[in-house]
């Protein structure tokens, strides 16, 4: 008999305390200066404490006054990661409340510079490392985790982080920074996150010679070995955490496609940098279309990058073309891309399997300026990790064949953006619809004010995983994805897009997410991938799902 799709409750984990130090020492149940009175008398913490009890309310002034103190993005950072380790409530509340203020340093642009000094401003350890050198025990080590039911885990192998390359075991910042958005964003409850670094080794010679780099001084391992290693690690989960999601993050392209497609259709699995991606900016392209009057099915996509995002994202475009009518080697003639070669065409004998479906006939084209012109794309996508590549000139050439030009910069973080969006704004006579993987500031053009939109995956996985959660989905499937990117364009108001926003503004995001998630779960209901049965109202139910930054009351069991 199938069950009725539950509804999760906030709880305090009381028995995990021994003594009263507990209580201070546990991010999970202390409250810091939060405490009442009764449970200061109750649980021994009476003279532990300053005597006046304060509000979280009056907390989170706190942290921000301080927060705002804090001249540099990367001090932020650790600040709030110092205030995640001994107050989880207190830091969720505070980010939740100043979400646009917060991501940018708990994650992209600021997690990236964080990743690459992760060694030297490390204060506790957050999440597992699995090294190479457990091969044969990573059961074992997964049972290490305090935490008995995480239900949706991101592991990264670090050879790819965002767009700075092999920081091998720093890279646990990115799984560390995802698992908070999924908190934050969609509310996830924090002890059912799990982040994980499959520390391989690492190619980096800079972090083999740092003597403060804290994982194995080893090249990287490939092939059979590495391949070996990560099937333990996914059959290791599946019978330790046999709810849990795995999410794969910032491996690299030639590891990541080949385990997208061995997993996808065994364990509840998903890639974000090829997938998210993919639905984020499918969004993004819908907003845009409401501006410039077109339809999907008739617009030509050029992309700078041909890896794991940019593939991903016209894969998800041809299936939305599909969905629309068209037929689907039409749509797939309509993406193009250029790598670090020159244009992907049918005539090129080095192209990786991923890009073969997308070499079309076409005579040779060397540069990026010379495809605009040869291809006249109505949408350029850049995803290629290589800063400032849409110059004056490919812009202006942009603006030439479209009215409205899309332009996309979607590489992360900021320093690596294809163009900056004033420089879009410019370089287009104020014509171009912009959007950006990381954060830039509102621009001006001749008086009018611009807000840049920002393709964030936060904007789309965290719902996903709410949705596969909540509903016990056994697989997550591409028709997710879709209906994520639909339901996230739908969000855009028509004040957004006036303003130059392709999305809804982020202080939006846990609404958003909770719609996500119900659609996510439509899916999962309808495709049978559940046992559970659908709820009367899907929506309501991940609303009350989602976890609250609220200090419970403590109770001896």
């Amino acid at each position: 008999m199938k069950t009725t799709l539950p509804s999760r409750k906030n709880s305090t984990p009381v028995h995990r305390a021994r003594c009263a130090a507990d209580f201070l020492h546990d991010p999970y149940l202390n409250k810091g200066t939060a405490f009442t009175e009764v449970e200061r008398k109750r649980f021994g913490l009476l003279g532990l404490l300053p005597p006046q009890v304060s509000t979280i309310e009056q907390q989170c002034t706190r942290v921000l006054e301080n927060f705002r103190r804090v001249p540099d993005g990367l001090g932020k950072f650790i600040m709030l990661s110092a205030l995640q380790d001994r107050n989880q409530t207190l830091f969720y509340r505070v980010v939740m409340d100043n979400i646009e203020e917060t991501m940018p340093i708990i994650y992209t642009p600021v997690v990236g510079q964080a990743c690459q000094i992760y060694g030297h401003i490390f204060r506790r350890p957050k999440g597992l490392y699995i090294s190479r050198n457990y091969k044969g025990r990573i059961r074992e080590i997964l049972r290490n985790w305090p935490e008995k039911d995480p239900r949706v885990i991101v592991v990264t192998d670090g050879e790819r982080i965002l767009g700075l390359g092999d920081l091998g075991a720093n890279g646990m910042g990115i799984p560390v920074g995802k698992l908070s958005l999924y908190t934050a964003c969609a509310g996830i409850p924090p002890e059912q996150t799990l982040p994980i670094l499959l520390d391989v080794g690492t190619n980096n010679e800079d972090l083999l010679k740092d003597p403060l780099y804290l994982g194995i001084r080893k090249k990287r391992i490939s092939g059979a070995e590495f391949d070996s290693f990560v099937d333990e690690f996914v059959n290791a989960v599946s019978e330790v955490f046999p709810a849990a999601l795995i999410q794969f993050e910032d491996f690299a392209n030639h590891n990541a496609f080949r385990l997208l497609a061995k997993y996808r259709d065994e364990v509840c699995t998903f890639n974000d940098d090829i997938q998210g991606t993919a639905s984020v900016t499918l969004a993004g392209i819908y907003s845009a279309l409401r501006l410039t009057g077109g339809d999907l099915k008739d617009q030509t996509l050029l992309f700078l990058g041909a890896g794991e995002a940019a593939t991903g994202i016209a894969e998800l475009c041809v299936s939305a073309a599909v969905a629309e009518g068209a037929d689907r080697a039409e749509a797939m003639g309509r993406c193009w891309f250029v790598d670090s070669t020159g244009l992907v065409e049918d005539s090129r004998t080095d192209l990786a399997a991923h890009k073969k479906p997308f070499a079309h006939r076409h005579a040779p084209v060397k540069s990026l300026e010379a495809a605009v012109k040869s291809i006249r794309p109505s949408i350029l996508i850049g995803a290629s990790g290589q800063p400032k590549r849409f110059t004056r000139e490919i812009v202006a050439e942009m603006a030439k064949i479209n009215k409205r030009p899309v332009i996309f910069a979607l590489s992360n973080p900021t320093s690596k953006a294809e163009c900056a969006a004033q420089d879009a704004y410019d370089w287009s006579g104020g014509r171009a619809i912009y959007a950006s993987g990381s954060p830039f500031p509102t621009c001006k053009y001749k008086g009018k004010t611009l807000i840049p939109g920002q393709s964030n995956n936060a904007y789309v996985f965290p719902g996903i995983g709410l949705g596969v959660t909540v509903s016990g989905a056994r697989r997550v499937t591409d028709e997710m994805f879709f209906v994520a990117a639909k339901t996230l364009a739908e969000m855009t108001s028509p004040k957004d897009l006036a303003q130059g926003r392709l999305f809804p503004a982020l202080s939006q995001i846990r609404e958003i997410s909770a719609r996500i998630a119900a659609a996510v779960a439509e899916v999962a209901c309808r495709s049978g991938l559940t046992d559970k049965r659908r709820p009367k109202n899907m929506l309501e139910l991940m609303r009350r799902s989602q976890y609250q930054p609220v200090y419970g009351r403590l109770e001896r069991n």
